[in-house]
């Protein structure tokens, strides 16, 4: 449970979530095998990516400073062994990539494009000579690949095409995904300077890291009217019922004292982005049975 951080698979189940609903709204059917195969995927790279970090990050020697915040490491506490965890990793990844197989067959090459990208981004978050995880590029790599790549490649997979409004709810739920991520670091700056890891919260500081959470919380919401008038459909304005949420979530990171009290913060976010997903699909799937 430490290694797989459960808790942060709202962020793989939030985007295929409102892909599925966009392309019932567009299309008015739903592909169930297909959806189920898409969403096991995106569970699947969530918890590699989960694993790889806990592992990689005692691997590197990153839990050698006491000045660490976060969530507890499985291999570093010793409840799992590095290997146990990297056989786990060869496992799952093979699994995911089964899986991915079963979507080729009826997607042809792009699928394998989309998951194979997907795995080695998820790999490399915390692998190889240069992790995402040690430079400021992991909020953007987070806002790709669980929005962007999500979002629009769990659309065409299902209909074959990438509706209109696929495009800015992507840009929107690939925000606050990245959100819990910076959320994240800004948590762990000080311990990341002092173990050589360059994140943007550790880099720009404090203020610079308060404005990305900010503007990362402000951006879906500022993106519900495209989405509306792309898909013809005023229901998919609903998640601007969670604006007094977002401001408090805003105001929890401005406020919260350094260390373990942004660990409330981020499941905030976390629950942010499922509860905006869920009534960005609840909105298409209503606009549709009411047409």
């Amino acid at each position: 449970m430490a290694a797989a951080r459960p808790r942060s698979l709202l962020v793989a189940v939030s985007p295929v979530l409102v892909a599925i609903a966009l392309a019932f709204e567009r299309t008015g059917s739903i592909h169930a095998v297909s959806s189920l195969l898409v969403l096991g995927c995106a569970v699947l790279v969530q918890i590699i990516t989960n694993l790889q970090n806990d592992v990689g990050y005692t691997v590197r020697g990153g839990e050698r400073s006491g000045n660490r915040r976060g969530l507890p490491r499985a291999t570093a506490n010793g409840w799992l062994s590095v290997s146990a965890v990297r056989i786990a990793l060869t496992a799952l990844s093979l699994l995911a990539t089964s899986l991915g197989v079963a979507l080729f067959l009826t997607r042809g090459w792009p699928v394998l494009a989309i998951g194979g990208a997907s795995l080695a981004a998820a790999l490399a978050y915390m692998a190889g000579p240069r992790p995402i995880a040690y430079t400021p590029f992991g909020e953007l790599t987070v806002f790709a690949f669980f929005g962007l790549v999500a979002v629009s490649g769990t659309d065409w997979v299902l209909t074959g095409r990438i509706g209109p409004a696929t495009w800015p709810a992507a840009i929107a739920i690939g925000s606050l995904a990245a959100a819990a991520l910076a959320v994240n670091n800004h948590r762990d700056a000080v311990h990341d300077r002092s173990v050589g890891r360059a994140t943007f919260a550790a880099l720009a500081g404090d203020r610079a890291s308060l404005g990305l959470y900010t503007l990362l919380l402000v951006v879906p919401f500022l993106l519900l009217p495209a989405v509306s008038v792309a898909a013809g459909d005023p229901w998919l304005l609903l998640p601007a019922l969670l604006v007094p949420a977002a401001v408090g979530a805003r105001r929890a990171f401005a406020s919260a004292a350094p260390g373990l009290p942004f660990n409330a913060v981020l499941f905030r976010t976390f629950g942010l982005e499922m509860k905006y997903g869920t009534l960005l699909a609840a909105g298409a799937v209503i606009g549709r049975l009411l047409h």
